[in-house]
């Protein structure tokens, strides 16, 4: 029920879903039943692979989450957290209030074995490929062992989601230099040296579009910054590039000339290609998607959800946590000293 077309496009776009799925997953629509209901018959969708799930109340986009979730106990969003902790689903997918899923699934989930937070991830093109960024806003406030579970988070995206045999992790910071930066990024550095895991230092932010790295980690301040900066940046080129071919008929001709360009670019640029982006780290599967997703973004949402569903993808967090744990036990050890 959540975003500003719910449950409009919410249902036409878990109806796409389904319609072109072919692994035989089926979904829980959680809501208000006899709304989900009208949309599934405008849609003709009644023999998929769907159960609806009643749930009375909504959170608004503009309601405190806290307040939400206290006062709204049978609110979508704790519902649908609800049944994933309960093991009747398998992921959460979601593009209302963005704090309240947040906050629903921290509670009802909680975090994965060994990490201390989780974080927002998502996947943006660059000039090779795609990067994987790194908080996005789930956590304003970071300590080094925090970043250090980050990095080790994208790295399994990376790795699992977009096939990389061993992705190139970087640290934003200010400069290349081990020296540059805060006292939380100088720390995380060192730490990041003995991760189990493709470190390739520090990163600056013209490095999140050139493919210099595959996965770029930062503290989620800085990173929800990156994103509104990224996304506002996308909007404006567009803008003055419409402006300036249709300046002239003569620039509108060159402008139809390179339509097909223009739409490939667009594409890439474009949040509903990627669908939504996980709240990676807590214990069951969780998408959040942009509060102005059309059907098309839900499609694509719920397509990353079972794809992390499919790869197994907390399965493999959880051990190359493990893994980085015992490799700093054993360097402890090592370096105690016992004199006699």
């Amino acid at each position: 029920m959540g975003g500003d077309f719910a449950p409009a496009a919410i249902v036409e776009g878990a109806v796409q879903f389904l319609r072109e799925d072919k692994t035989g997953t089926s979904l829980i629509l959680v809501g208000d039943r006899s709304k989900i209901e009208k949309e599934l018959d405008r849609l003709g969708a009644a023999s998929l692979n769907f159960t609806i799930h009643h749930a009375s109340e909504t959170i608004e986009m503009g309601e405190s989450p806290l307040f939400g979730l206290r006062k709204k106990k049978d609110s979508s969003i704790s519902v649908a957290a609800q049944l994933v902790k309960e093991g009747s689903s398998n992921a959460v997918v979601s593009a209302g209030n963005t704090g309240a899923v947040v906050m629903a699934t921290k509670l009802k989930l909680r975090f994965l074995e060994g990490v201390e937070r989780p974080a927002i991830a998502t996947i943006l093109p660059n000039r090779k490929g795609k990067t994987v960024l790194l908080d996005l806003g789930a956590n304003t406030d970071c300590r080094p062992m925090q970043l250090v579970h980050f990095a080790l988070m994208g790295n399994i995206i990376a790795r699992d989601i977009l096939g990389l045999e061993s992705p190139r992790v970087g640290l934003l910071s200010i400069g290349e230099e081990e020296s540059k930066g805060n006292d939380l990024t100088r720390e995380a550095f060192k730490m990041l040296e003995k991760a189990p895991i493709n470190f390739i230092g520090n990163v600056e932010g013209r490095d999140v579009y050139s493919g210099t790295a595959d996965v770029v980690v930062m503290d989620g301040f800085v990173g929800n910054v990156v994103l509104k900066v990224s996304e506002s940046l996308s909007t404006f080129l567009v803008d003055i590039i419409k402006k300036e071919i249709y300046a002239n008929p003569i620039r509108k001709l060159g402008g139809l000339l390179l339509s097909g360009a223009f739409r490939a670019i667009g594409r890439k640029a474009d949040y509903a290609e990627y669908g939504g982006t996980p709240l990676i780290g807590v214990n069951g599967t969780c998408i959040i998607c942009h509060g102005r997703s059309n059907p098309k973004a839900i499609k694509n949402a719920l397509r990353v959800a079972r794809e992390f569903v499919d790869h197994n993808v907390d399965r493999h967090i959880i051990n190359i946590v493990k893994q980085y744990n015992n490799v700093i036990l054993a360097q402890a050890s090592k370096s105690v000293q016992v004199s006699v």
